[in-house]
């Protein structure tokens, strides 16, 4: 098998253990599933996820119902390929979703999950900057949120890639495409006061490129954001599950709310495909329609018009 079809199961499982914190067993069952799916979609001649078609699926399902498996099995490896390719249509890793129809009920029309301008102001204000890793966690959370970016960028982020006189970074992104993406005050405020005073500190007289870093000095990983996330949006007392896609969700979601153009939200997030952008242009349609049920007169009760 290629590594374009065995590396996103890794990292999906990696993300099921660090964000739902499922157990060894679900885990290994979840990989079993998703490598038998990967066998069988590479004999089928297929290189990566992206290029798989509803009809290999398809193909895929009439091979379990041929091998005489219990309902309860086809049920249990359908969930896991349709749970797997909601991870990879979130991870931007393919741009749309081939699962057959009759095994992906309510999967279609999700919306991204993003979180109020109040509920965003409070989340980036848990971390305390007073500690040296409050002060590097607001920064990573400001750049998330200011720049829209993917939580793999964030983490892989290199000193070269910041531009501080000209506010943006110079992202590599999906596919080695290279955009740049500017950042607004309060993520310079907050990424300068992290370089120039806790980096430092981390380091110890070391070296390392990577901008962002443990208290000692290695680069922070992706599953070590994730926890720290999850710690400050419980502590924000979110009802929302709060995740890093959140954050970029959101950068998208406001920009467009606020009237920026399409294209331009499209360049920021390196997107190739402007479809896939437009999903926040729903998001902002749902938003602008409750608030138009909520305060037009014609829809609040007792409205006269």
């Amino acid at each position: 098998m290629t590594d374009e079809l065995t590396r996103p199961v890794d990292l999906f499982i990696e993300t099921l253990a660090v964000e739902r914190g499922l157990r060894a067993n679900t885990l290994e069952a979840y990989s079993r599933d998703l490598n038998r799916l990967a066998e069988f979609l590479s004999a089928r001649g297929v290189r990566a996820w992206g290029d798989a078609a509803t009809s290999d699926l398809r193909a895929y399902i009439a091979d379990l119902r041929g091998q005489r498996l219990s309902e309860r099995s086809v049920a249990r490896l359908l969930g896991s390929m349709r749970r797997f390719y909601r991870f990879l249509l979130k991870e931007e890793m393919v741009s749309s979703d081939p699962v057959p129809e009759f095994s992906s009920r309510g999967a279609a029309g999700r919306l991204p999950e993003t979180l109020g301008g109040t509920d965003m102001r409070i989340l980036l204000d848990q971390p305390d900057e007073a500690k040296p890793l409050g002060a590097r966690d607001r920064a990573m959370l400001e750049l998330l949120y200011g720049s829209g970016l993917r939580v793999s960028e964030l983490v892989s982020l290199k000193l070269q890639q910041v531009s501080m006189e000209g506010n943006y970074l110079t992202i590599k992104g999906k596919g080695a495409k290279v955009r740049q993406v500017p950042f607004g005050r309060f993520a310079y405020e907050c990424l300068r006061r992290y370089l120039r005073d806790v980096r430092p500190f981390f380091l110890r007289g070391g070296y390392s490129d990577y901008v962002f870093l443990t208290r000692s000095g290695r680069p922070l990983t992706r599953q070590g954001f994730w926890k720290l996330l999850r710690g400050y949006a419980r502590r924000a007392g979110l009802q929302h599950r709060v995740t890093p896609h959140t954050l970029r969700h959101s950068f998208a979601t406001h920009l467009l709310e606020g009237g920026a153009d399409l294209r331009a939200v499209q360049s920021m997030l390196g997107h190739s495909d402007i479809a896939t952008t437009q999903i926040y242009t729903h998001v902002s349609r749902s938003r602008i329609k409750k608030v138009h049920q909520q305060f037009h007169p014609r829809e609040t009760p007792g409205g006269k018009g």
